[in-house]
């Protein structure tokens, strides 16, 4: 582990669980990290393309995640004063931010399998998040 802050197990300091808890309660729920995802895999989407993209998600529940993202900057909408109204979202540079996380998600995913013997752990086959 190169991070020094994981170099010994220790508990935690009030501060660094603070610091977590405010930055799961910006993408907890279980569509944000979904949404999360899929505006890395396209830098703009409309809201269209990110109803078929998550179709488990209700159109209310979507909006809902969305003005949450929207609000904690993580996300950035568009309206474009046309009939039928368009409206693109897109990463903010703060939620772009969050590209690491995504990369050590799915750094974890693969031990995961690899440890339940569902799959090759192969660094070269990873899908990488573009900035």
């Amino acid at each position: 582990m190169s991070d020094p802050r994981l170099a010994e197990p220790k508990f935690p300091k009030i501060a660094c669980v603070e610091d977590v808890e405010d930055a799961i309660s910006i993408l907890e729920g279980r569509w944000k990290m979904l949404i999360v995802a899929h505006l890395y895999g396209e830098p703009v989407l409309r809201f269209s393309e990110l109803r078929r993209a998550i179709p488990q998600v209700s159109q209310k529940m979507l909006i809902q995640q969305l003005r949450g993202l929207e609000d904690d900057g993580v996300v950035m909408r568009t309206i474009y004063p046309q009939v039928p109204p368009k409206v693109e979202y897109q990463l903010t540079e703060l939620g772009r931010g969050l590209g690491p996380v995504f990369l050590a998600l799915l750094d974890w995913a693969q031990l995961r399998r690899a440890s339940l013997g569902e799959g090759d752990v192969a660094e070269d086959e990873s899908p990488g998040l573009q900035n």
